[in-house]
Parts: C-alpha cells; sequence; structure tokens
C-alpha cells in the first residue's frame, strides 16, 4: 500500500483542528485509563470485595477487555447509522454511570458485571473517533492524523498508574473509579460543545441486522482489511500481555514500589509515544507498509531475546534494567506498527468506516483479552509469563504480514 492516498474533507467545520485532536484522543484515552488506573489496586481489590481472592481482580480486567470487545459490535453499525456525535455521547455516559456503581459495590461479581457493562458504553470510545479520523483523511494524512491522536491516547498510560498511586495515598481503590466517573462526564461536556458531527446524512447506513451481518462478512472477507487487521489485533495482545502481567512482574519479582511502578509505566508509554510520532514523520518518506515491516522486525528481535534471556533466569529479579530495557523496545516498536496496520485497515472502507472500525476493536479487545488468560497458565516464574505472552503476540503479527505479503505478490492486495 504505497503513499499516495490523498485527504478528504466532509466540510471546513469538521475539519480536525488541533483541540478535536486533543479532545478524541482524551476520549478514546477512557480504555488505558479504566485499565491502568487501577492495577496498583489489585490487592485491595481482591481484599475489600465479597467473594474475591488470589488472582481475581486479573478476571475484573477481563471482563472489561470483554465488554469492549463485545460493545464495539454495536458502536460500528449505531455510529454509521445514526452519526459519530449521539452514540459517542451515550456510551460515555453508560460508562461513567456504571464507573459510579463500581465505586459503591461490594459484591465481586457485581463489581465484575459493572466492569462489563461499562466497557460496553466505553467502547464508543475507541469505536467512534478512529472512525471520525477515517471520515476527514485516508493515505498518508490519514496516518498522520492517527499517529497525532495515538500520541494523546498515549498519556493515558503516562498518567494512569501514577494517577492511581496517588488517589491510594489520599483514599481507597473507590475513588479511582469516581475519577473514572468524572473523566467520562468531562469527555461528554467536550463533545457536546466543540465537537461537530463528521458523517455527512447522505453516508448514514441502515440498522437492519441482515444488513449489518453482511456488511461485517463483506469487511472480514477483504484481504486488505483482514491481514491488516489481524497485525493491529496481535499489537494489541501484545500490549495487553504486558498490562496484565505487569502488577506481579513489577511488584512481586522486580519488587517495584508504587511510584517506581508508575515511573516504568511513564517510560513505556513514553517509548510507545515517540514510536507514533516518529512514525507519523516518516510516513512522509516512506510507504505505511515499509514502515510498519521494519518496526515489526525490531520486535521480533527484541522479544526473541527477551524470551530467551526470560527462559534461562537472566531476565527478572536480578537484572531489573535489562528486563525494562526490552519491554521498553517492543512497546516502542507496537507505536509505529499499530498506527499503519490500523489506516491500511480501512483503506477500502471509507463509507463504512464505522462497522470496520467496530470490527477492528472487537478483534483487538477480543483476543486481547485472551493475553491475561495465557499469562496466567504460563508455567514458571520471573519474567516468563511476561516474555511467552508478548512473544506469542510478536509471532502472530509476523504470520499475518507475511500472509499479507503473500497476497500483495500475488496481485490480489496492494502494499
Amino acid at each position: 500500500m504505497t503513499s499516495s492516498h490523498p485527504t478528504t474533507s466532509l466540510s471546513s467545520g469538521n475539519s480536525l483542528t488541533l483541540w478535536r485532536i486533543v479532545l478524541l484522543g482524551l476520549i478514546t484515552g477512557i480504555g488505558p485509563l479504566a485499565t491502568d488506573m487501577y492495577l496498583p489496586a489489585f490487592p485491595q481489590v481482591e481484599h475489600d470485595l465479597v467473594g474475591s481472592g488470589p488472582g481475581s481482580a486479573q478476571f475484573t480486567l477481563a471482563a472489561w477487555f470483554m465488554g469492549l470487545a463485545l460493545g464495539q459490535f454495536s458502536q460500528g453499525p449505531l455510529s454509521d447509522r445514526f452519526g459519530r456525535r449521539a452514540p459517542l455521547i451515550t456510551g460515555l455516559a453508560v460508562f461513567s454511570v456504571a464507573s459510579a456503581g463500581c465505586a459503591v459495590v461490594q459484591n465481586y461479581h457485581l463489581f465484575c458485571l459493572l466492569r462489563f457493562i461499562g466497557a460496553i458504553g466505553g467502547s464508543a470510545s475507541a469505536v467512534i473517533p478512529r472512525a471520525i479520523v477515517r471520515d476527514v483523511a485516508t493515505g498518508k494524512a490519514g496516518a498522520r492524523l492517527m499517529s497525532q491522536l495515538t500520541l494523546v491516547f498515549g498519556v493515558m498510560p503516562v498518567l494512569a498508574p501514577s494517577l492511581g498511586s496517588i488517589i491510594l495515598k489520599f483514599g481507597d481503590w473507590r475513588w479511582i473509579f469516581w475519577a473514572g466517573c468524572l473523566y467520562g462526564l468531562v469527555g461528554i461536556a467536550g463533545i457536546v460543545s466543540s465537537l461537530p458531527d463528521t458523517l455527512d446524512e447522505s453516508k448514514r447506513t441502515s440498522l437492519s441486522p441482515l444488513r449489518i451481518a453482511g456488511r461485517y462478512l463483506t469487511i472480514l472477507q477483504e484481504p486488505v482489511f483482514r491481514y491488516n487487521a489481524l497485525i493491529a489485533t496481535f499489537s494489541t495482545f501484545v500490549m495487553f500481555s504486558y498490562l496484565s502481567s505487569a502488577p506481579v512482574l513489577f511488584e512481586q519479582v522486580l519488587h517495584f514500589s508504587a511510584s517506581q511502578f508508575g515511573l516504568f509505566f511513564g517510560v513505556n508509554a513514553a517509548a510507545f509515544i515517540l514510536g507514533t510520532q516518529i512514525n507519523g514523520r516518516l510516513v512522509h518518506k516512506f510507504t505505511m507498509s515499509f514502515l510498519l515491516q521494519t518496526a515489526l522486525a525490531w520486535a521480533v528481535v527484541s522479544g526473541a531475546v527477551f524470551t530467551v534471556l526470560a527462559l534461562t533466569g537472566f531476565a527478572g529479579e536480578h537484572h531489573a534494567l535489562l528486563t525494562c530495557a526490552l519491554i521498553t523496545s517492543i512497546t516502542g516498536a507496537l507505536g509505529f506498527i499499530g498506527p499503519n496496520a490500523t489506516v491500511m485497515s480501512f483503506y477500502h472502507h471509507g463509507q463504512h468506516a464505522g462497522s470496520a472500525s467496530a470490527m477492528l476493536g472487537t478483534l483487538q479487545f477480543g483476543i486481547g483479552s485472551m493475553s491475561s488468560v495465557l499469562v496466567a497458565m504460563v508455567p514458571g516464574g520471573g519474567a516468563i509469563p511476561t516474555a511467552i505472552g508478548m512473544m506469542t503476540g510478536i509471532v502472530a503479527m509476523g504470520l499475518a504480514d507475511l500472509m499479507r505479503r503473500r497476497f500483495a505478490r500475488a496481485g490480489h492486495i496492494s502494499e
């Protein structure tokens, strides 16, 4: 896939100004905020909720990821039918109410249910901003906007664990969910005050179940979407493997304090952000496919080294700096892979960008949520579960890219 895709803007009033990009990035950040901010509180959550036990906090994270995955099936078609604005506001409202519920419940199973419901609402924040980018720009312009969006989105993993640790110093874990509720309400205020709808009335589609099913099937059958979406999906799997194993790895294996835990999250997120921004600059000089393949090779090398060192016991408690450096190297590569694979997957789906974004998000969070199960099942201690989880996703990305290039060489798809 080459560089000659033009920018298409629906109208000057609907163009993405700097403030609107920041707003969309902050809204997209609901996912990592609601994921990362309560990671430092896992021990307290397991202690306080009735019906919970050791390791049960990881399953609250899985409930959140599954809600994000399933919710996006509805959010995409809704945004293609009713526009981007109304479904986004509704989704944030559901997220805010569910977050408030999580802050007051006492029962573990009800807490998981509310996390699931909140994720269904919050899934709008994952689907619709990407569809908005596709509404106003394609090709290199789209990749540049996606990188800018990812920059703001990437700040959340920097701030969220540290913010969670700060809240825990002054209150208990329930205040973390009150903060999430407030964040959603602020997002609604921003949308109402300054974000117009970017989907023209003439381009809106029906909500017929048969047409929706047919649309999803068409999107999945289209090879440009299929292979690029798989690359983006397993990029998310790599990140989720890291996120789900981070509390155990850094607090129990590497013996980081809560502040050190938050600091490393910041360093890691900074590497991811740096990758997205370098990608946004280089996309003017190189094809998105070349940048993706280069970053993928980088991730393969870093992941292989990390896995070998983890299996031999060299990466872990006695080599914390090396362990952190290898993880940071991998997440830096993901900053190139994610934006390029996402933009390329939408290439043929401008009219149904919401549905394409929903399908991509469902794949990302559905398959990504399995990473926490994989990490929990991997035998061995130290850095082994983290390394195996991340390397599994890297290998899957490589296989998807090989299939994409095979179809490109056969002339079925373009690069």
